[in-house]
């Protein structure tokens, strides 16, 4: 994992559309801060970035036109909260991701129960308690969880033995199981686990780590690039641009790292694969649905609407970035880092140009939304960027159809945000931020993910450490703390 000195320029800027002032100064990461995970993530430039939020303060905010909103808390005592999801079996239970390893559940009252609805601590990869990317990252139920009591997971599990190349150990295995439940409907059946996919990782950082049922019925997954910086250390291997030392992102034939992955589960031993996959029968690994990623941490889909699939990919330096992923594409990295052409060789600046089509013959897709990274030199907004939702509730209308995301921080402390865009358009899509009423500057606390019940509401997942230790991990519900008869 990688350990970084960034040295900020002190930039100050009234964000008249916010109400409150961008200050960025000099950070000191300490060598125990191990990594870069879903956190080095990339901005774009502070001064075009804070043009973008003004200019989306008439357009956007008018468009969303939302007053009094707050977060209202739902269960607390957790470690490091990363997702939420509500299990499609018409119980209202929710069930929280503990990065440490434990699924809990918060019944339909909204009690959490002591006693956690699965612990596979035992099989996981020791944490680093100041800081860590790896862990017990997703959950997925499935389609027909009500009938079935299938449902998946994905953790990191101890390595296999040996390593990408001599001398090298592999750091982490990303594994994706699948587990049923038990006759208590409060507890998972911990010894029917069936191992589905698993994953060497050189590294211990770019796990990805969101798992999903799409409206297709299938199952998707995000794995990262491998970790370490620029997509190049054992374990990334050569592509087809030679710029930048190849890497993972861009090589769909040599492993699964750096993509989003679609497999049947309903199928095949132990799954299949989806006959209009994009690679089937054709140069690619059958699993991939789409490339060219860093670190696409949390994605999800729109539950109604357009079903599109949103991915939150975490950046390096320079910019982060949110992209409207589709079959088949290729979403840059390690060629461009968001809109910007990366410079492996000086990753705080940018290459004059880069290719805008791979050696397939695939356009790199560019992302809908773009922020810079607090590492950009010439300022920036967060660590990195958390990918949210689409809110489809009731409870919030200023919000219907609107795309929730997140900063994790803006500068390693307690200081996340919420942001909201409305997307539609081409190009780079304009946001803003959502000024909560009992905290209109920050969340105060780490934005670690998002979670959506099946009446469209939205969730944050939250703690006050940096890493999974201690015991201020949270759930907050998004809400309207007061009906307005003129919005």
């Amino acid at each position: 994992m990688e350990t970084k000195n960034y040295c900020r320029k002190i930039y100050l800027g009234t964000r008249t559309a916010l109400r409150k002032t961008i200050n960025t100064g000099l950070i000191l990461f300490g060598i125990s801060i191990l990594g870069s995970l879903m956190l080095y993530s990339c901005e774009t430039d502070i001064e075009s970035n804070l043009e973008n939020m003004k200019s989306a303060d008439a357009q956007t905010k008018a468009a969303v036109n939302i007053k009094s909103i707050d977060m209202e808390l739902v269960a607390e005592g957790l470690v490091s909260p990363l997702g939420l999801v509500e299990a499609n079996d018409e119980t209202g239970n929710l069930f929280v991701i503990d990065q440490i390893g434990k699924i809990w559940l918060i019944d339909g009252n909204g009690t959490k129960l002591e006693e956690p609805f699965l612990d596979v601590t035992d099989r996981m990869v020791s944490l680093n308690p100041g800081y860590d990317e790896r862990g017990l990252l997703g959950l997925a139920f499935h389609p027909d969880y009500a009938t079935n009591g299938r449902f998946f997971v994905y953790y990191t599990a101890p390595p296999n033995p040996g390593g990408p190349e001599p001398g090298a150990s592999w750091n982490n295995l990303s594994r994706i199981s699948e587990f049923s439940v038990s006759s208590d409907p409060t507890k998972a059946n911990a010894a029917s686990e069936k191992i589905i996919l698993e994953v060497d990782q050189p590294q211990g950082n770019h796990e990805g780590g969101t798992i999903a049922f799409g409206p297709d019925g299938y199952l998707y997954i995000s794995i990262g690039d491998g970790g370490a910086a620029h997509d190049v250390a054992p374990g990334h291997v050569e592509d087809w641009y030679e710029v930048n030392e190849g890497g993972n992102g861009q090589d769909i034939e040599s492993n699964l790292l750096g993509n989003i992955l679609r497999i049947d589960i309903n199928s095949g031993n132990p799954y299949g694969i989806p006959a209009d996959n994009p690679f089937v029968d054709k140069p690619g690994l059958d699993e991939i649905y789409a490339y060219g990623f860093r670190n696409p941490f949390r994605f999800s889909f729109d539950m109604s609407g357009s079903r599109k699939l949103f991915v939150g990919d975490a950046g390096q330096h320079l910019w982060e970035e949110i992209s409207v992923v589709e079959k088949g594409g290729n979403y840059g990295w390690n060629v461009k880092e968001g809109t910007h052409c990366f410079n492996a060789a000086d990753a705080h600046e940018v290459l004059p140009s880069c290719p805008d089509v791979d050696v397939y013959g695939n356009k790199l897709q560019d992302p809908v939304i773009e922020m810079a990274n607090s590492a950009n030199p010439d300022g920036g907004r967060t660590v990195t960027i958390i990918g949210g939702n689409v809110y489809r509730g009731n409870d919030i209308p200023g919000l219907q159809g609107k795309y929730i995301f997140g900063s994790f921080s803006s500068d390693f402390a307690p200081t996340g945000e919420i942001f909201v865009a409305n997307p539609a358009g081409p190009g780079l899509w304009p946001f803003y931020e959502i000024e909560l009423e009992s905290s209109p500057d920050n969340i105060g606390y780490y934005l670690k993910g998002f979670g959506q019940d099946m009446e469209g509401e939205i969730y944050l997942t939250v703690s006050s450490q940096l890493g999974p230790q201690g015991e201020t991990g949270k759930i907050f519900k998004l809400v309207w703390t007061k009906k307005q008869e003129n919005l």
